[in-house]
């Protein structure tokens, strides 16, 4: 008889026989659209345990950095947070796959999930719509029930539209603050049971370089991105007590799929982000993943209420 293995932390670890193919319905309502793949020039990160030399030259394995770990990442059918989720299960962590309830996005998350299962990891998707905050608790409630609880929580996912400011409808900043900022709270409050049982409990958000440069057209995005700052620091300060770190990572221009459908011209973007950075080439999501794994790790178990820009020195402190 099949018998799961006990975690350290005193929840059962997730075995290998749940199915990739198992999508969870958390919602009814579809939101924002994804297409194709923006191949980022790096190598995939494919090595599940890291490599040290001792004094002899003899090549060591080490253990993963997030071993026995549960992560929630939203916005994970593509794009940056496909790239963390691939980064977190590398270094062993089983990872709830969060994505959009509609078609394409549950075909992108289903077909990451096998990729990460096929090289050994514990991962599932999980359709979830963050504008409804039943479904945010159902997130929570299905990777604690799955998993054995949540020890990391990425609030990755975000809705954006483009228009000048005094031409949004109530509808579109409402949805795009429920999503980015509401969301990530409500996630947060969701999993805090979890996080304040687990000895290794972080909290990682995504703001935007936006809210440093502003942008035209972007008004709502933006400011939900500066209201992740806030919630950052906030929470960071609450949530202290309770050995809960929360930090934010603010990503620069990413050349991620979204970018790809608004801005189809890569050249053209090129010419206009590059100018702006210090690093004179374009960043895609692989660059950001080392900020992840860090601030997840216990590396940074002494940082929190922290912002780590990963821009190319476009913003200067």
């Amino acid at each position: 008889m099949h018998q799961r293995r006990v975690r350290r932390t005193g929840r059962p670890r997730p075995s290998h026989h749940h199915s990739t193919r198992r999508v969870r319905r958390i919602t009814k309502r579809p939101r924002t659209t994804g297409r194709q793949a923006v191949p980022s020039p790096h190598p995939a990160r494919r090595t599940w345990q890291s490599q040290s030399r001792s004094r002899d030259g003899d090549v060591q394995m080490t253990a993963a950095r997030l071993t026995d770990r549960v992560a929630i990442v939203t916005g994970a059918s593509r794009g940056i947070g496909a790239a963390v989720a691939r980064a977190y299960a590398a270094e062993g962590a089983a990872v709830a796959v969060a994505h959009e309830p509609r078609p394409e996005p549950t075909e992108q998350a289903e077909k990451l999930a096998a990729e990460l299962a096929a090289a050994g990891a514990h991962v599932l998707p999980l359709a979830a719509d963050l504008a409804d905050p039943d479904a945010v608790e159902r997130l929570a409630a299905v990777t604690r029930s799955e998993f054995g609880g949540i020890d990391i929580v990425v609030n990755n996912a975000a809705a954006s539209s483009r228009a000048p400011w005094h031409e949004l409808t109530v509808e579109e900043w409402d949805h795009v603050h429920q999503v980015n900022l509401r969301g990530s709270w409500l996630l947060t409050r969701a999993a805090y049971p979890d996080l304040r049982a687990s000895e290794h409990a972080c909290v990682i958000n995504v703001t935007s370089v936006m809210v440093e440069t502003g942008q035209p057209g972007a008004v709502h995005y933006t400011a939900s991105k500066a209201g992740i700052v806030g919630l950052t620091r906030a929470l960071a300060r609450e949530m202290g007590g309770d050995s809960i770190r929360v930090n934010a990572v603010m990503p620069g221009a990413i050349r991620t799929e979204h970018e790809a459908e608004v801005a189809p011209d890569p050249q053209a973007v090129f010419e206009r982000i590059v100018s702006a950075q210090s690093l004179k080439r374009r960043g895609y999501a692989d660059d950001l993943t080392g900020a992840f794994v860090f601030l997840a790790s216990d590396e940074s178990s002494f940082i929190t209420g922290q912002v780590l820009n990963v821009d190319g020195g476009w913003v200067h402190y």
